[in-house]
C-alpha cells in the first residue's frame, strides 16, 4: 500500500514539474521610464450621457499587480471609484476564449466556444452598438488588434466560427457603427471573392482612412473607417500612444451627437503576449492600455457625463508575480500555461453609475448594466 502511495505521488510530482517545464521559467522585467499617474477628482453629476466600455483582452489581476509594480506601484486604473469581479465561462466550456467572452459583453448573452455576435445556434444577437444607435446615439471601436479579430467582432459582426476571417469582415460592413479604428486591411481588399470593402464603405457613406495622419488632419466629423495595418498594428514601442489617441479622435466624432454615444476600446495584444508566455511584451501593452485609461478618465472628467468601464474577457496564460521590487520597477513572474484560464477578472468603473460594478457578477451582466444606465 506505502509503495502503491508513493508510485503516485511520484507521478503526481513528475506531471507537475513537467507542466512548470513546459510553461517556462520565472522571468523577470524592468520597467526603464515609468510614467507619472495623476489622482482624478471624479465627476459629482449622476447623468449617464455617454458610456465608455474599455476591455483589456486576456487581463487578470495578477497582469495589473505585476504593471503597478513595474510602474513603481502606480496606475491611472487606481482612480476607479468601484471594482467587481467577472465570471466568464462559455456556454459549452468552463474556459472561454474571446469569441464567447466578448459576446457577453457586448450583447448580454452566453454563447458558445468560439461564437461572435451570435447566440449557441448561431442566431445573431444585438450588441451595444446596435442599441446604441437605434435610441439615436453615436457607437464606436478603437483596437489595436485586426478588426477581424474576436473582440471588435462581437460587436459588430456575426458568426459561429471567429476563424471565419473574410466572413466577419463582410459581415460587420453591415453594422451601423459610426467609428472603426484598428487594423485589418488585408481582408478589406485581398479577398478571395475580389470585393473591395473599402470601395463598398465609401458607397455607404463612410470615409476610409489608410493612415491614422489622414483621420487625424482630413475627417472632423461623419462616418469613418480608420484601417491603417494590413494585419495587426505595431508593437507599443512602434506605435507610441497610438490607441490613446485614436480613441479621443474617435470620442470627439462621435460626442458631436448631442444624445451621447456608446464607444468601446480593447487592449487586444495583452492576449498574444500571454500566449507567448512574453513576460516583458505582456508589460508594455498592460501599461500601454493603462495609459490609455488615464487619458480617457481625463476626458470623461472634463465632460462629466460619461460612465468608464474597465474589464477583461477573460484571462491568458496563468501569470502569477513571484516577487520584485518597486523602488527598481522590477516585477519576478511565472506563467502557468500559454493558453486562456478560467481565473475570474476584474471590473472597474469610473463616473456617473460605477457604483453599479461592485461586488460578483457574470459577465453578462456588464452589458445589462451598461444599456440600462444609458437608457438604450
Amino acid at each position: 500500500m506505502m509503495l502503491r502511495k508513493g508510485f503516485i505521488l511520484a507521478a503526481i510530482l513528475f506531471h507537475t514539474l513537467f507542466v512548470y517545464a513546459q510553461s517556462g521559467a520565472l522571468q523577470t522585467f524592468t520597467l526603464d521610464r515609468p510614467y507619472p499617474v495623476e489622482r482624478l477628482q471624479p465627476p459629482k453629476g449622476k447623468k449617464i450621457r455617454n458610456v465608455i466600455l474599455m476591455i483589456g483582452d486576456g487581463m487578470s489581476l495578477m497582469h495589473i499587480q505585476a504593471a503597478w509594480t513595474v510602474n513603481h506601484g502606480h496606475l491611472w486604473l487606481e482612480n476607479a471609484q468601484a471594482t467587481g469581479l467577472s465570471m466568464t465561462p462559455a456556454t459549452n466550456r468552463l474556459i472561454t476564449d474571446s469569441g464567447s467572452g466578448g459576446t457577453s459583453l457586448a450583447t448580454g448573452y452566453k454563447t458558445a466556444y468560439h461564437a461572435v455576435g451570435v447566440d449557441p445556434a448561431g442566431k445573431p444577437l444585438k450588441s451595444l452598438v446596435d442599441y446604441a444607435k437605434e435610441a439615436g446615439k453615436s457607437a464606436g471601436i478603437a483596437v489595436t488588434c485586426r478588426l477581424w479579430d474576436a473582440t471588435p467582432c462581437d460587436f459588430i459582426s456575426h458568426n459561429l466560427d471567429r476563424d471565419k476571417e473574410q466572413d466577419l469582415v463582410a459581415e460587420m460592413i453591415n453594422s451601423p457603427v459610426d467609428f472603426v479604428f484598428g487594423g485589418g486591411a488585408k481582408y478589406f481588399e485581398k479577398r478571395d471573392d475580389n470585393r473591395n470593402l473599402f470601395k463598398e464603405l465609401q458607397r455607404k457613406g463612410y470615409h476610409v482612412s489608410r493612415s491614422f495622419e489622414d483621420l487625424q488632419q482630413n475627417v472632423k466629423s461623419g462616418k469613418v473607417y480608420c484601417v491603417p495595418f494590413d494585419v495587426d498594428t505595431p508593437l507599443p514601442d512602434e506605435r507610441g500612444d497610438l490607441l490613446a489617441r485614436a480613441s479621443l479622435k474617435g470620442i470627439s466624432l462621435l460626442n458631436q451627437n448631442k444624445k451621447g454615444f456608446f464607444m468601446m476600446i480593447e487592449g487586444s495584444q495583452l492576449d498574444d503576449y500571454g500566449h507567448f508566455n512574453q513576460l516583458d511584451m505582456l508589460m508594455k501593452e498592460t501599461l500601454d492600455f493603462d495609459q490609455t485609461i488615464g487619458k480617457i478618465m481625463q476626458w470623461a472628467v472634463k465632460d462629466g457625463e460619461t460612465l468608464v468601464v474597465i474589464t477583461a474577457d477573460h484571462e491568458t496564460g496563468g501569470l502569477t508575480v513571484h516577487g520584485g521590487d518597486l523602488k527598481t520597477g522590477t516585477v519576478i513572474a511565472h506563467f502557468s500555461t500559454k493558453e486562456h484560464t478560467g481565473t475570474i477578472v476584474p471590473i472597474y468603473a469610473f463616473g456617473p453609475g460605477s457604483e453599479q460594478f461592485t461586488g460578483f457578477m457574470d459577465n453578462t451582466e456588464v452589458f445589462w448594466k451598461i444599456k440600462k444606465l444609458l437608457k438604450i
